[in-house]
């Protein structure tokens, strides 16, 4: 059964408006603050949007990464939804992705090599034989120029970066834009868009980890996902090139599930990525923003859709969170304490002429739209 819009547009929206009344007296606004500097010496900012229902989201210039994001439950309670660091030290010491960007590349390449008009190119390989997530130091590990705005859709924050020619062995000079909404209607909006002096692949994302009770385990959320099919892997997380059907499998989510109902079955596809690390087919009627995902914390009503123009959806139920590693407010994030839903193009799509492309020519524009929406039920 395929996930049914009406629910979307009708019980989230119509409770968020009841308990959330907007300040009228309020606007969207957003200040900027050091946040210290990385250890090559660049400074680093942090941006703190907020809107006129006091949502707020916390960026900073590293890996233009989302510290932090508030968002009222069902009790009018703001509480931040995402793990994350408190210094810039942490960020770059700890290589989980969390909040940031991912380029040029997001999630795999196998064995680091791809073919693009027939010269062939090599990338690191930083995820055991694979490539991951633009390598070494991707997207996520650099700092980006911002420009900070407001307008009546809300607080904007644009990001600019310039990945030169041979960075991380990809080619061309990739110019890249991402641009961060809150909006009012308590929305984190991300629109990406990129151009090229030559021929190259882009597979752009966002890698927050989300807890929308803000603490504990994720295994009791409540998933949907719109896709009737996914992209089994091997034992290395490449994508073997089938697209199979989830019906009658622990990666059937087209129904509400909760993350930790199968997560333990006996399943080869589990086995293989100590959970759910995988990439799914969404159910795409066009080339516009669809719903791609829902997610329900029963304990603190937050939902949590994402609406996206991307082909797949990779959901990852954090399965090498290690508690040792300290978060923010000296919070631990222990096995399964985040998830993520990072929209995107499939792994390995450079190597699968059956998958939608990733190649990006002059030009041409690289672009995408994916929205994070909150409300609650």
């Amino acid at each position: 059964m395929r996930l049914k819009l009406l629910t979307l547009l009708i019980c989230p929206i119509l409770l968020g408006t009841v308990i959330f009344t907007m300040n009228a007296s309020a606007k969207p606004r957003i200040t900027k603050a050091d946040f210290g500097k990385t250890k090559d010496g660049k400074a680093v900012e942090i941006y703190t949007l907020t809107n006129s229902r006091g949502s707020e989201a916390r960026i900073i210039t590293y890996g233009g990464t989302v510290v932090s994001l508030k968002v009222p439950d069902k009790q009018g309670k703001f509480g931040d939804v995402v793990l994350g660091f408190d210094s810039i030290a942490d960020y770059e010491k700890h290589t989980a992705f969390f909040g940031a960007l991912i380029g040029r590349y997001g999630n795999r390449i196998a064995k680091g090599k791809f073919t693009l008009d027939g010269r062939g190119y090599s990338l690191a390989t930083n995820n055991g034989e694979n490539h991951l997530h633009g390598g070494v130091k991707g997207f996520d590990k650099v700092v980006w120029t911002a420009k900070p705005s407001t307008d009546q859709n809300g607080a904007n924050l644009e990001l600019t970066y310039l990945s030169v020619d041979g960075e991380e062995g990809y080619p061309g000079n990739l110019n890249v834009k991402v641009v961060y909404t809150l909006t009012e209607d308590n929305k984190l909006k991300i629109v990406y868009s990129a151009t090229t002096d030559k021929a190259t692949v882009v597979n752009l994302t966002h890698h927050s980890y989300f807890n929308l009770a803000g603490a504990g385990d994720i295994l009791d959320h409540r998933l949907t996902l719109n896709a009737d099919r996914f992209t089994p892997t091997d034992s290395g997380s490449i994508p073997t090139g089938v697209l199979a059907n989830v019906k009658g499998t622990p990666f059937d989510f087209t129904n509400e599930t909760a993350i930790g109902a199968r997560i333990g079955q006996e399943n080869e596809q589990l086995k293989f990525g100590h959970g759910y690390d995988h990439n799914w087919v969404l159910n795409r009627k066009g080339k516009g923003v669809e719903l791609a995902a829902r997610v329900y914390d029963p304990t603190s009503g937050r939902v949590m859709e994402v609406l996206t123009t991307e082909p797949g959806i990779q959901f990852y139920s954090g399965n090498f969170l290690d508690a040792s590693v300290p978060g923010k407010g000296g919070k631990s994030y222990p096995l399964r304490s985040g998830f993520c839903l990072e929209t995107q193009h499939f792994p390995d799509s450079p190597n699968r002429s059956n998958f939608p492309s990733t190649v990006l020519r002059p030009g041409q524009t690289y672009s995408q739209t994916t929205i994070y929406a909150f409300s609650v039920r």
